[in-house]
């Protein structure tokens, strides 16, 4: 489903280059559940903004379904982004001044979806979060853990290809973190793919892959069966 071949990213300052990523090659199949771990500046957020096509490649093959982006234009990577990608932030980045139901109806009216369709989506992607009661709630009356389930039902009602999820717990307590990895966890077995950047070893074991980053490299990928061992030794 993701394909990255030999993708390098390069940024030049005052003639100063730094690699982001060098020779970085990953495949992604429909299903799974992969969480991407590694040092500060190891290249996880670039490799994030490269997968969501918020950023492009400096070299390298990069397809999605099957598609090449390299030669696409904002105009298409947008679209792309808007059907077949979900993305998840550590800080939420909900509208404070609209209801929970609105904040999930955006990206939806961007997409030029009918009125009914979006409402369907909406109500749907709300009681997946257990959420249903809390539709005309601003964000401001919500805990950090229900925050970030309205970010997730937002993910969801574009009925993406995959989540990208960036430091999805991170500012959450122990116990609103385990909720959001339930529920991620509940949203995966249902067959959504998941890409999870996050520095907390626990929660990386609970995904099926782990893939370690060093110097934008992929350094370790570990299945779900040697993680497993791992966790057991």
């Amino acid at each position: 489903m993701l394909s990255m071949q030999n993708i390098s990213k390069v940024f030049t300052t005052d003639s100063v280059q730094t690699h982001a990523l060098r020779e970085f090659s990953l495949e992604i199949d429909e299903g799974d559940f992969v969480s991407v771990t590694g040092p500060s500046g190891s290249g996880k957020t670039t490799f994030l903004n490269i997968a969501g096509l918020l950023e492009d490649s400096t070299s390298g093959a990069y397809r999605l379904d099957g598609e090449d982006i390299s030669g696409l234009g904002d105009k298409e990577r947008s679209r792309l982004r808007n059907e077949k990608i979900g993305f998840i932030f550590q800080s939420f980045n909900l509208i404070p001044e609209l209801d929970i139901f609105d904040n999930i109806d955006v990206p939806l009216r961007y997409r030029g979806l009918k009125a009914n369709e979006r409402r369907q989506r909406i109500e749907q992607a709300i009681n997946t979060v257990g959420l249903g009661s809390r539709a005309s709630h601003l964000p401001t009356q919500l805990s950090g853990g229900q925050q970030q389930r309205v970010a997730i039902a937002r993910a969801l009602a574009g009925e993406p290809r995959f989540l990208l999820a960036d430091e999805p717990t991170g500012n959450l307590d122990s116990q609103m973190a385990e909720g959001v990895m339930e529920l991620l966890e509940e949203i995966n077995a249902a067959g959504t793919t998941i890409i999870m950047v996050t520095h907390e070893q626990f929660l990386a074991q609970r995904a099926r892959r782990n893939i370690f980053i060093r110097d934008g490299r992929v350094s370790t990928d570990k299945s779900d069966t040697s993680l497993k061992a791992a966790a057991s030794a």
